[in-house]
């Protein structure tokens, strides 16, 4: 896995979902992000503990 942060494309391509519905998690707070500069980032961890979570609901 990467670094702490990634893009929103990237998270977007990872769950092989459109960049909309990231930006909905973030808006729900599902899924942790920070702002730099004008760029948003998401919080790796944030994203993967969500990720989890999909995944022990679905067993």
């Amino acid at each position: 896995m990467g670094g702490k942060f990634m893009t929103v494309q990237e998270a977007a391509d990872e769950l092989m979902v459109s960049t909309w519905s990231i930006y909905r998690l973030l808006w729900d707070g599902q899924v942790q992000s920070i702002k730099v500069g004008r760029c948003r980032r998401i919080v790796r961890q944030s994203f993967d503990a969500y990720i989890s979570g999909l995944i022990e609901s679905a067993a």
